[in-house]
């Protein structure tokens, strides 16, 4: 199984091992034993697309020294190229999209092998991941689906496309989930939407009152979401982030541009001030607020003047970290149509002067962490440093320390150093009486 892309497609990628082993298959430890390869795709930027034709050339190798091996192609790109998908890459059996993840199990029968090549299913109704088994990387954290598709029409973004319009689950089924899997030991849960914040708004619903739901359960510890858009982030949803114990002090808050001309084209519907008004509001709410964000470079027409805006909302807003993006054109949006394509060696040269600024930002917020404690879910060793324990506060950003924890506990540590990405230190010892 590989994946690409969003936290909406690792948790998809869960639900398909789920589905397959309760099919009988079992994950291979590596590519040349397995029977069946699933790569589940994202196509939001033209990197991924690139990575999937370098795996499926291998595939495709691996293919023609056994032709029983089956491959499946599923997610954005699969859904994006639905129409010509088998004839770009004919060694593909099976493609499914999204919204019909189901029907991977369906067309691979409990065997696994020998299918027919299938195309996607038409005409049915999409069914939410959630309902499938599910297969969980770790038995402490797990993500839980509370939506699907987006409303939104961002001018550069194709998921719309790709995953369709926004539908709820159902409050009760969410509730119902997380309380099993709070009595299964689970600790931390992700809630999962492409826009999170306009959840339920076709039930009757509404996000904040779910977070509160959420937060009443027994053995719910922790609680995260993504991704907000800032247009829907209203002020239930800070006061609710306030007020339940176990909401994490961290908003991933996409800015995507900080001039107000360049968020106009990309149909963001809110203004720079009106961002930086919500992220002011937002922390003086929740004091601790860590706030993460997105930012594109490039976007056609972006002057420089523009770009310097986005520098300067950088600074201003204080971000505890980003991920920065050079745009990337997706055939089907209306921004791949613009005129003022910004050239390739600007969109680099504007990325570089961005990470300097977000690093800059991010190393000066973390430092400011040096001599506090913090609670860190531990969720193994370091990846740098082996002797170490790797976890996350509840500010999202991750610990390297000492310590003798295991995975999954809830250790203090206290902070010794930082980063700009990154804090270290020691477990605090628990006192004995």
């Amino acid at each position: 199984m590989t994946t690409f892309g969003c936290q909406m497609n690792a948790h998809d990628s869960e639900r398909i091992k789920g589905m397959l082993e309760e099919l009988g298959l079992g994950e291979a430890a590596g590519d040349d034993e397995a029977d069946v390869l699933v790569f589940n795709t994202c196509t939001i930027r033209e990197k991924p697309d690139t990575k999937l034709a370098a795996y499926l050339g291998d595939a495709a190798a691996r293919k023609r020294e056994r032709p029983d091996i089956v491959i499946a192609v599923g997610g954005c790109f699969a859904e994006a190229q639905r129409e010509r998908l088998f004839t770009l890459y004919p060694q593909v059996d099976v493609a499914f999209g999204p919204g019909t993840i189901a029907h991977l199990g369906e067309w691979l029968g409990a065997g696994g092998l020998g299918v027919e090549r299938s195309e996607f299913g038409t005409g049915g109704e999409r069914r939410f991941a959630a309902r499938l088994p599910m297969h969980r990387e770790r038995v402490f954290q797990a993500w839980v689906q509370i939506s699907m598709g987006c409303n939104s029409v961002c001018s550069y973004c194709i998921v719309p496309a790709v995953r369709g319009r926004e539908v709820s689950r159902r409050p009760g089924e969410i509730l119902a989930e997380v309380g099993a899997l709070a009595a299964q030991g689970v600790r931390e849960f992700t809630l999962l939407g492409q826009n999170v914040n306009s959840y339920g708004r076709d039930l009757g619903a509404g996000f904040a009152q779910l977070l509160r739901a959420v937060d009443a359960i027994d053995g719910v510890e922790r609680i995260r979401f993504t991704s907000p858009h800032p247009k829907d982030f209203r002020r239930d949803v800070i006061e609710a982030m306030a007020e339940c114990a176990a909401v994490c002090e961290h908003a991933h808050l996409p800015l995507q541009s900080g001039s107000t001309r360049v968020l106009k084209a990309m149909r963001r519907t809110y203004s720079r001030d009106r961002f930086v008004k919500l992220a002011a509001e937002m922390r003086a709410a929740i004091p601790d607020l860590a706030l993460t964000t997105d930012i594109i470079v490039g976007f056609p027409g972006e002057t420089e003047a523009d770009f310097r805006e986005t520098l300067e909302a950088v600074e201003e807003v204080g971000f505890d970290g980003a991920f920065t993006f050079v745009y990337s054109p997706r055939a089907g949006t209306e921004a791949a149509a613009m005129a003022e394509q910004i050239p390739d060696d600007v969109k680099r040269d504007r990325m570089e002067r961005l990470v300097d600024v977000v690093q800059r930002t991010a190393a000066a917020r973390n430092l400011a962490r040096v001599g506090l404690v913090e609670e860190v879910l531990v969720e193994g060793p370091s990846r740098t440093e082996p002797t170490l324990l790797r976890g996350r506060t509840r500010r999202n950003t991750t610990a390297n320390f000492s310590g003798d924890a295991a995975p999954g506990d809830l250790v203090d540590v206290a902070i010794e150093r930082a980063t700009s990405t990154t804090l270290g230190g020691s477990e605090v010892a628990v006192a004995v009486a």
